[in-house]
């Protein structure tokens, strides 16, 4: 085996390759995050150590190197195995120490692997080996005829055809875990190799909306992602059969298979005594062995390619949202809509504290409209409520007329209502943490709380709920729980603390995202706040249980505390290089304070003059361009969209509108956007630009105010069909197609053109879009750039 640090060179200078960087900086990385550093603090902090590794590159590298030591843990258990059971030769050890992937390793152990008895085993012990060596070397021995040599009743061998069989098992097992046959072979389907699928008899009625798949043929290699996720679903569902065949004709596909067996045995066809049998050998062992250990095989590297690509695209959906635009510090009345159960309402003050709730009954039955206009007006007199959150749910547009007569009630307020994102907001509700801040309030107030602080702050507020209840994934339930939720912390980790955070009002929820810090930290520093005040400094964050000078040494550049006594803590400029800065006023002769934020002046600074042994260039301008804004928020400008008067159903919209409206949700197909019906619409891929476009994402982001057009209605399937390329003719619908079925709208489960999924989110009464008896026309309200509008829409199933 490798010594370590050879291993650990090797390792290096593997991910070094993979992620564009040098050997060095790979080391120094991977030095660091075994430290304990974390990638926020590294991609900040020490770019001079990695050599500016920005951050996607350093969780590649975090990720490969968990697969990296995994693979040599894997590599030095197969290696003493095999030299235990005394088999271990030079050219196999030298072979395993070559395996590059966890498959190549698998393969190249798997005929000693530890195994029940098998035929051919039983067929070794009853001396059958010699005559299957026998007829392999000598194809023109009669099997017949040199089978009743062997012959045995007493070992099991009944009669010649008893012995071929057992010799049979022998070379099928042999071929069948033959390393570099299987290495040719899987490479070979994966270049080949078609994904085949068929209906299960009896299915076709309750696998309905997978018909675009009961006869369908696609090459693996190319095969999208979402497409094989809806494939690997449907198979889960016993609605589909699938198979990996070796090229579209499967017949001939087959046959060349067979036949690459035969050469790789050293089988040919050449009428002698022993070929026919031999290569009936091969056709077997490529049926009955290696055909189905390609397939499982070849089918999970699939599904995790796709796996991690759907991964990436929630990860994606998630960090727009995360990082959509907040309202700010803004007194804020949230109303969580309601037929039955009544609206449940909330006012939060500009911290985001908690100061009043309410229920009221405006919709069916009790139609309590004027006196919940009444109680609502007197609630935003008595706080100055600035905005009114809605969440999208069961009632939103009929809650959304009620706003908006609230509105015309106090025009001495001049609120503004916003539709916001209810999407787990009920699993906050039952959380431990939700709980813990809210002990005493019901649990259907607290959605309420949590709608009007998402339009504060998104960040602030939805890093209290689990990444994937936020519900912006593609076939997220489809995926490996635990690598989802792995990557989707990262994602949130990485949002927070390009942000910051204000240690003086963040939750303990916000600052466990902080680098460095566990939730017991976290919580230890709001006690200590509640206990003792406001943190006046950074440095007296050292006082808190249990955070030491390593966790310091983390989390301090992300934690900002302003009007403090320090003014540069309130920006991101990390404790350690405070030296620089003194360096840098002493040559100006300024205070602090009036340096920070006169950019004129630090722009004619040459960042050069202020570097030493320990903070390069890379740092000294770092903390230039934070001096000039400093604790300046990444997130964008705060914005909101506008829904049409009167569309407010499906049956509202016509083909030809052009609306307005806030992507949802982006998939690798295209990207659903939220027009105000209840229902998200679709914009294809191909529908998103005027231009080719390969990735949707370079285009849209979740959050984004977009127009479009409308191309399609599909009522009773519940899909529209949009476009963004709003110069484009409007195809007039066939008679003999239902609208949305084909063309821009399609027809796939998986999202593929064809229309819109069910809104997501609602918590009373869920998809049932009751209009309560609310009039027909409703003004509209507008749905905030950050995404908080979205119905976080999926296609059918995705959720």
């Amino acid at each position: 085996m490798q010594d370590n640090s050879k291993l650990a060179q090797h390792i290096a200078a593997t991910i070094a390759n993979e992620i564009g960087a040098q050997p060095a900086q790979a080391k120094a990385a991977i030095a660091l995050l075994d430290e304990g550093a974390t990638v926020p603090f590294i991609a900040r902090y020490r770019k001079e150590v990695t050599g500016g590794l920005d951050d996607t590159q350093l969780r590649n590298l975090e990720v490969r190197l968990v697969y990296l030591r995994e693979l040599e843990d894997r590599r030095a258990a197969v290696l003493a195995s095999i030299e235990e059971q005394g088999k271990l030769s030079d050219e196999l050890r030298a072979d395993i120490l070559a395996a590059d992937n966890k498959a190549r390793l698998e393969d190249l152990y798997l005929p000693f692997k530890p195994k029940r008895r098998t035929k051919a085993q039983i067929a070794r012990e009853a001396g059958l080996q010699p005559l299957a060596d026998g007829l392999l070397a000598d194809p023109d021995l009669d099997p017949q005829v040199v089978a009743q040599g062997y012959v045995d009743a007493d070992k099991g061998v009944a009669d010649a055809k008893a012995a071929l069989d057992g010799a049979r098992a022998i070379l099928m097992e042999r071929w069948g875990e033959d390393a570099a046959l299987v290495g040719e072979l899987r490479h070979w389907l994966v270049d080949v190799g078609v994904i085949r699928a068929r209906v299960a008899e009896g299915k076709e009625n309750d696998g309905a909306k997978y018909r675009d798949y009961f006869d369908h043929a696609e090459s693996l290699a190319r095969i999208p992602s979402h497409r094989l996720l809806a494939l690997f679903r449907a198979r889960r569902e016993e609605v589909l059969f699938l198979d990996l065949e070796p090229g579209s004709d499967a017949e001939a596909g087959h046959l060349q298979a067979e036949g690459r067996v035969a050469h790789h045995a050293g089988v040919r066809a050449q009428g002698r005594a022993a070929d026919k049998w031999l290569l009936d050998t091969c056709r077997l062992t490529w049926k009955a062995k290696l055909h189905l250990h390609l397939l499982l095989d070849l089918f999970g590297q699939a599904r995790e390619k796709a796996e991690a690509e759907a991964i990436n695209v929630f990860g994606d959906n998630l960090k727009d949202l995360l990082l959509a635009a907040p309202a700010g510090p803004k007194v804020v009345l949230g109303l969580d809509p309601g037929i039955r159960t009544g609206c449940k309402v909330a006012v939060v003050d500009r911290t985001g504290k908690l100061v009043a709730t309410d229920t009221v009954y405006p919709h069916q039955p009790r139609n309590q409209w004027d006196q919940s206009l009444h109680s609502l007006r007197a609630l935003c007199i008595r706080h100055g409520v600035e905005l009114i959150a809605i969440g999208n749910g069961t009632a939103s547009r009929e809650t959304d007329k009620l706003a908006g007569e609230l509105i015309k009630l106090a025009p001495e307020l001049a609120m503004q209502k916003i539709v916001v994102s209810e999407a787990g907001a009920s699993v906050y509700s039952a959380s431990e943490f939700a709980a813990k801040e809210f002990p005493e309030l019901d649990v259907s107030l607290r959605g309420a709380v949590s709608i009007a602080r998402r339009l504060q702050d998104p960040l602030a507020e939805l890093v209290k709920i689990e990444p994937k209840a936020i519900g912006v994934g593609q076939y997220q339930h489809d995926v490996d729980g635990y690598r989802l939720a792995r990557a989707l912390d990262a994602r949130v980790e990485d949002c927070v603390n390009a942000v910051g955070v204000h240690v003086n009002t963040a939750s303990a929820a916000l600052l466990s995202r902080v680098s460095g810090l566990s939730s017991t930290v976290a919580e230890n520093i709001v006690r200590h706040r509640d206990a003792n005040g406001p943190f006046v400094s950074r440095k007296a964050l050292l006082a808190v249980p249990r955070l030491g000078e390593k966790t310091f040494e983390q989390c301090a550049g992300f934690l900002r505390i302003a009007d403090g006594d320090q003014p540069l803590d309130a920006s991101s400029v990390h404790p350690e290089a405070y030296p620089v800065v003194e360096r840098i006023v002493r040559s100006c002769g300024r205070e602090v304070k009036s340096l920070m934020g006169d950019a004129s002046y630090l722009r004619s600074v040459r960042a050069e003059q202020f570097t030493d042994d320990t903070f390069g260039l890379p740092t000294v301008r770092d903390i230039l361009k934070e001096l000039e804004k400093p604790g300046r928020d990444p997130r964008p400008e705060f914005k909101a969209a506008r829904f049409a008067d009167g569309v407010e159903d499906l049956k509202d919209l016509q083909v030809g509108m052009i609306l307005e409206g806030v992507v949802s949700n982006v998939a690798a197909f295209g990207a659903f956007v939220d027009i105000g019906v209840h229902q998200d619409g679709l914009v294809h891929i191909s529908a998103l630009s005027n231009t080719y476009v390969k990735d949707p994402r370079d285009v849209v982001k979740a959050g984004d105010v977009v127009k479009v057009r409308v191309l399609e209605v599909d009522i009773p399937r519940k899909r529209i069909a949009l476009t963004c390329r709003l110069d484009d003719a409007v195809p007039a619908p066939r008679p003999d197609e239902r609208a949305g079925a084909r063309g821009a709208g399609g027809r796939q489960p998986d999202g593929r053109p064809a229309g819109s999924a069910p809104r997501g989110g609602g918590r009373d009464g869920g998809g049932d879009r009751n209009r309560g008896g609310a009039p027909a026309r409703m003004p509209a309200a507008a749905p905030a750039n950050n995404a908080l509008a979205a119905a976080f829409a999926k296609a059918k199933g995705n959720a």
